[in-house]
């Protein structure tokens, strides 16, 4: 009996691991929205029942995702080109993601709610908030805040339909006028 124990712990981890795969796979050519639990579970061979189990939700998941991905390395601001390149890239591949959704709309899931929340304030705001301390910028703080509400807002609205040359134009472009704007490098 005592036996059995290691070979379920390694089960485990490996269940976990492969939901972690599928998810980011799956993240990555779908996004978010249009990945469904069951689709996550059927790509890592295991029952879906065990995204709750090992890690609370799809939205708890998307945050494992993103620190399996990063790390816990700080990263770079978001007034930096490829900084702000990386995450409008990814919020186009993987849609209106947890982590831009927490800054304009809050969640019925007060777990979820809290993770992406945390990660936001660590990925994006934080960052931020160094940099305008570091040149004593009044206000770091509430100047790190409207940025990243800034570029949320612009990235998830992007897809609303509400702003034709927002939709039309390159990805680019965009990074570069809300560069330009913020007078980011």
């Amino acid at each position: 009996m005592s036996g059995d124990a290691p070979d379920r712990r390694r089960s485990s981890a490996r269940s976990r691991e492969a939901l972690l795969r599928a998810a980011t796979e799956l993240f990555s050519e779908r996004g978010y929205d249009r990945t469904t639990i069951r689709e996550i579970g059927e790509r890592a061979g295991v029952d879906a029942a065990l995204i709750s189990r090992y890690f609370g939700s799809k939205a708890l998941l998307y945050v494992a995702v993103l620190r399996a991905e990063h790390g816990d390395t700080a990263p770079d601001d978001l007034l930096t080109g490829p900084r702000l390149r990386e995450v409008a890239e990814r919020a186009e591949r993987r849609g209106p993601v947890p982590l831009l959704r927490v800054a304009v709309q809050s969640s019925s899931d007060q777990a979820a709610q809290d993770a992406a929340r945390a990660a936001l304030q660590a990925r994006l705001v934080e960052p931020l908030r160094a940099r305008f301390t570091r040149e004593g910028r009044d206000r770091p703080g509430l100047r790190a805040d409207v940025l990243v509400a800034s570029v949320a807002g612009v990235l998830l609205a992007r897809h609303s339909g509400a702003f034709d040359d927002l939709a039309d134009a390159d990805l680019d472009a965009i990074v570069d006028v809300l560069l330009e704007a913020w007078g980011g490098a």
